[in-house]
């Protein structure tokens, strides 16, 4: 593989990685303890449940990540779906930490030649690419859910994470009056930052 798309690919996977994990902390900052434990209907998970079972799917997949099965035999994905009655936000909290440490010490680690090596899934071979889109469009979709979660229970009072509904011209004018790219910041920042000097 070409070495600089090579390591373009693996820094923007990284990049995606964390921007997608503080999408989901700026949901979680809106919210109060008891919506963090709540569900909307018997069928859906809490924000919590979501959590906790992103952080079991990554230190499944990314533990050993080049040499070991992604689908470790100790993973419980089961009981990733149960908070028990003990659990505290502050223990999912904690969990959810080491699962996004372990991800991005193990996507620090990946050089160049490793993107073609090929890794499993659950008794199926992937490349190191194809292990590593699989679990950004995975993260993508609980991530999703989360700020769905969140938004809903803050309804009129949330603080939107996107591009304000009816405020697409104005943010792209914001975007460009911010002539110096060196100033030019993450997009989640960026709506942010808008969002508050409107």
């Amino acid at each position: 593989m070409n070495e600089p798309i090579a390591k373009h690919y693996l820094g923007d996977a990284l990049s995606s990685f964390r921007a997608y994990k503080k999408l989901a902390e700026k949901a979680l900052d809106q919210i109060t303890n008891e919506e963090f434990f709540r569900t909307i209907d018997t069928e859906s998970n809490s924000i919590a449940v979501i959590m906790k079972h992103l952080a079991g799917n990554m230190l499944s997949r990314w533990t050993d990540f080049l040499t070991t099965d992604g689908e470790k035999p100790e993973r419980n994905r089961d009981m990733e779906f149960v908070i028990e009655p003990q659990a505290t936000k502050a223990g999912v909290m904690e969990y959810w930490e080491k699962g996004w440490q372990r991800t991005f010490e193990t996507l620090e680690a990946l050089q160049p030649e490793d993107l073609t090596l090929k890794v499993m899934v659950r008794g199926e071979e992937h490349t190191v690419v194809q292990a590593i889109n699989r679990q950004l469009a995975h993260y993508a979709y609980h991530v999703g859910q989360i700020v769905f979660l969140a938004k809903h229970f803050k309804s009129n009072d949330w603080q939107s994470l996107s591009v304000p509904r009816n405020r697409s011209a104005e943010f792209n004018a914001y975007l460009e009056a911010k002539t110096n790219v060196a100033s030019r910041q993450e997009r989640l920042d960026e709506v942010l930052d808008f969002a508050r000097k409107q």
